[in-house]
């Protein structure tokens, strides 16, 4: 009974912990939102209308798409059982940040890109890039470009996570062989049998993508519309005006961003269920062996589009005199590299923060997951998953307003603060699967030789676990490297990271430099993923001669 008593004690510490901070910020962004005035000017402003549509369109769009293109990956991979050969991709995907892909994105599609350049002058006889709107484009196409690429992995990944958990694996491959004896197709089996039950565990997931949709700043900044921008954009121009009036105006877009994704969210939720009762029971038409011939192409194009990104990034960085249409630099160059050696502070920065704000958060992540009782681990995963749907530029009103109150405002402190609050979320969605799909009989059998619970967890659970765990701790350190709105706002400008610098010089000229940062950005997590994969490689024994 004591025993039961500590844990929950400590577990309402882990809780204190983290979910006050939380609220504490929750709070501090809606009271910004309790400006009358603010809302009148957001209703009246000329830019808000067009801004709430491409918001709604990029978003909505996007996230529609990114749904449907993993939804058919998981199919193919699951009935050909290539989901290994897939996932094996995914690390790679998921070390990129979103705005390193932007980047990499205008230098293949901008008028002046490699796209262009490969097919002139001998076929589109263009002899300077012509004006068309490819990049930051009215639509808001180059967005969902973007977007797309950058979520789908992201819910492979999540799914992929689900799928590799030995209880659910099992189960879920005997009732789909159980489905094909009953004269379903290999692929119509999946889609009525397995996604029915894997859908509903991608709702967090889900609800993360559309919110990331609908309240992206970095990437709309690189590739995203321009005049007028998003509302997201639109609200963090607001929000660094000097005038208060406009903060407050910028804080009330930020409020409107939130009640689209509580309300789209909402209606994506209630459609799936109005289609998963209509689809109940009925032998309808699904999918089939033509979807699956058609899916290899669409992951080979998906990995050929990340190879894309990335070869321009790594050329874009070395790259001198480069006239158009040349198809290849005249001039190469390692200046902008040199630049990026001399900015050690910048990189000394970003690797310390994400490593701590990624540890404390899988430290938390454990003992929550280890102490607290699943009831409150279901209650309280809502507050906990705040972070990713919430709007970025709402959550940094309240983050800012925190760090005031503590007296952070600009100090390394109060940034950890920030980054840790939006990295362990998404540990906790890694590590979840795995660490709560553990075989609970380890732990009897250990009990019954005598082990107690520490040297359990020491000797058994956690080196059984040591793959996700130190996946899950790579993750973190991707999405705190990633991070642009709260180094920017809480961070008051006194502290630079890759990704801050590599958004900034988007915005101008420097083509070397801006690639030299974007591929920076992409190796530091690169490297944390191939850390975690070296930590978590199968031991290998070996049999001495005797």
């Amino acid at each position: 009974m004591t025993s039961w008593l500590s844990r929950w004690s400590v577990a309402a510490l882990l809780a204190a912990v983290v979910l006050l901070p939380m609220a504490w910020v929750t709070l501090l962004a809606l009271q910004a939102l309790a400006d009358v005035s603010a809302w009148h000017g957001l209703r009246t402003a000329p830019q808000t209308p067009s801004a709430l549509a491409l918001t709604l369109w990029t978003g909505l769009a996007s996230t529609a798409l990114a749904w449907w293109i993993s939804a058919w990956l998981l199919a193919q991979g699951f009935v050909r059982h290539g989901l290994a050969q897939m996932t094996r991709m995914l690390p790679a995907m998921l070390a990129t940040p979103h705005a390193a892909l932007a980047i990499g994105l205008v230098f293949l599609v901008a008028p002046s890109g490699w796209l262009l350049r490969a097919f002139s002058p001998w076929l589109t006889g263009f002899e300077f890039p012509p004006p068309w709107p490819t990049t930051q484009d009215p639509w808001g196409l180059g967005l969902i470009v973007a977007l797309v690429l950058k979520e789908v992995p992201f819910l492979l990944w999540t799914a992929a996570s689900q799928l590799q958990r030995d209880d659910v694996r099992r189960r879920w491959q005997a009732e789909h062989n159980l489905a094909q004896t009953l004269g379903y197709s290999p692929s119509r089996a999946w889609w009525r049998v397995v996604w029915p039950q894997l859908a509903p565990r991608l709702l967090w997931p889900l609800m993360a993508v559309l919110a990331y949709g609908l309240t992206v700043v970095d990437m709309a900044l690189v590739i995203g519309p321009a005049s007028p921008p998003t509302l997201a954009v639109l609200a963090w121009q607001w929000l660094q005006d000097a005038d208060l009036a406009m903060n407050a105006q910028g804080a009330a877009a930020g409020g409107l961003l939130g009640l689209l994704v509580l309300a789209t969210g909402l209606g994506w939720w209630v459609l799936a269920q109005v289609r998963r009762r209509a689809t109940d029971g009925r032998r309808g038409r699904q999918p089939g062996h033509a979807a699956d011939r058609g899916i290899p192409w669409a992951w080979r194009a998906l990995v050929l589009a990340y190879a894309a990104l990335l070869l321009a990034l790594a050329v874009g960085s070395v790259a001198g005199v480069w006239p158009f249409p040349r198809l290849l630099p005249e001039a190469w160059t390692l200046q902008a590299w040199l630049g990026v050696w001399a900015s050690t502070g910048t990189i000394t920065d970003t690797l310390v923060l994400a490593a701590a704000s990624a540890l404390l958060s899988l430290l938390w992540c454990v003992a929550w997951l280890e102490l607290a009782p699943r009831h409150w681990d279901r209650a309280l995963r809502p507050l906990l998953y705040l972070p990713l749907v919430l709007p970025g530029v709402l959550w940094v009103v309240g983050l800012y307003g925190l760090v005031l109150r503590l007296q952070w405002e600009g100090l390394w402190t109060g940034l950890l603060l920030a980054h840790t609050t939006l990295v362990l979320p998404y540990v906790l969605l890694a590590l979840s699967p795995a660490y709560l799909g553990f075989d609970p009989r380890h732990r009897s059998l250990a009990a019954s030789l005598g082990h107690g619970r520490w040297r359990f967890l020491w000797q058994v659970k956690w080196p059984l676990l040591r793959r996700s765990l130190a996946a899950a701790a790579a993750v973190g350190f991707a999405v705190s490297v990633a991070q642009y709105l709260p180094t920017l706002y809480v961070g008051a400008g006194r502290w630079n990271t890759v990704t801050t610098e590599a958004v900034t010089l988007a915005a101008g000229a420097q083509r070397s430099l801006t690639g030299a940062y974007a591929w920076l950005q992409f190796v530091l997590p690169v490297l944390g993923f191939a850390l975690a994969a070296w930590v978590g490689r199968p031991r290998r024994f070996t049999v001495g001669a005797s």
